[in-house]
Parts: C-alpha cells; structure tokens; sequence
C-alpha cells in the first residue's frame, strides 16, 4: 500500500470516527482498497460489522439510555467499553454480546460507574485520532492494522499484527497527549504468517528496490 492510499484510508477512518452513530460506510475505490488492505478475511471483516451493529442494537433494545456502552469488534472477538451502574449490568451486556451471532469471545472492559459526560467522550475522540494519526506516520507500520479505541483515556488496541508491531504501537500510542494507559487486545500472528498476508510489490517497486 502507497503512502497517498495509506493517508487516503486513514482520513476516511478519522472522519467515520467524529461520531459514534455514523454508519461505516465503504464503497468504490477507497471501501475496496480498505478491504484489500485489511488482514482480516473478507468474511470476517463483514462479519464484525454486522457484530458491532446488531450487539449494541440489543443492549439499546434492553438496557436502555442508563448505560453507556460501545461493541467493538475484531475477527469475531467483541471488546466492551464504557460504563454502567452496577456488575449485574456489567454482567448482562456481557451475555447479550455473548449471544450475538457470529461472537466467538468476548472481552468486558466497561466500567461500573456513572456514564462518561459528553466533553470526556469528544476527549477521547481527539485521543484516538492522534493516536492513528501517529500510527500512519509511524515506520515499519501499516497503520490501518490496528483498530484504536479509546474510553476515558483508556486505549484499546485490537487487530492481527506481529509482537513487533504491537509493541511498536503500544509504545507510540502510550506517548499521545490524554492517554491514561494502554491496552493490548490483539491477534499476534508471525512475521511469516504477516509476509503471507501482504500484496505482493508492485513491478514498478520492484525494480526501484532492485536499484
């Protein structure tokens, strides 16, 4: 991937993150370079979408406005952030996402307390977009590997990369104005099974490497 597409990604993915209600939208050439660049299959990248989608729409049927609490999910592991007010809540957002198709895992990182005020959450928007900002500018990394998500200061990373890049990652993001600490909650697969994943060069790269 070019470092032009790179950017051209990153900023769909910063604009998308603005509100927690816009819908990922992904079509034409950018929605296709997205999933050509993205590690997870095709059908687990559908998959988490629809994950994300139908297991905040059952909190929301079932637990209404007294709970604050975001899905996020990533090759069918669903993480859960934000607050609610007691551990039987905690417990039971846990079990509707459990039961949500396609869910294989699921990790509950909500917080038993009052839900987070508006300014928190528009902090935490600022934090995870320098963070991805950081991370696409950051070397020997592809930026759109990593899913950032941030609750009260509180950063979450999930995605498929190598010990190399996840360390590389925790290490910048925990360097980012507003970060509290860092959380790993990622696939690490080899660098063989990452060379395996990666476009091959194009002709043109090839002969400018060669050179």
């Amino acid at each position: 991937m070019n470092a032009k597409l790179g950017r051209l990604v990153a900023a769909m993915m910063l604009a998308l993150s603005v509100s927690a209600c816009a819908p990922l939208v992904l079509g034409g050439a950018v929605g296709g370079a997205f999933m050509v660049t993205d590690r997870r299959t095709s059908g687990a990248f559908v998959e988490d979408q629809g994950i994300e989608l139908k297991a905040e729409r059952r909190i929301r049927d079932n637990m209404g406005e007294r709970v604050h609490v975001n899905v996020s999910a990533y090759n069918r592991v669903a993480l859960l952030t934000g607050e609610v007010p007691s551990e039987a809540d905690r417990e039971a957002a846990e079990k509707w996402v459990a039961s949500t198709e396609n869910v294989q895992r699921v990790i509950n990182a909500l917080g038993v307390l009052g839900n987070s005020s508006l300014t928190s959450r528009s902090s935490d928007v600022i934090t995870a977009n320098k963070i991805r900002l950081t991370l696409v500018d950051a070397r020997g990394l592809q930026s759109n590997a990593f899913k950032v998500i941030v609750e009260r200061g509180e950063v979450y990373l999930m995605g498929m990369v190598t010990e190399r890049e996840a360390n590389q990652a925790a290490e910048l993001a925990s360097t980012v104005s507003g970060v509290q600490k860092v959380v790993k909650v990622l696939h690490i697969i080899s660098e063989t099974e990452l060379a395996a994943k990666l476009p091959p060069p194009s002709p043109a790269s090839a002969a400018s490497s060669a050179r």
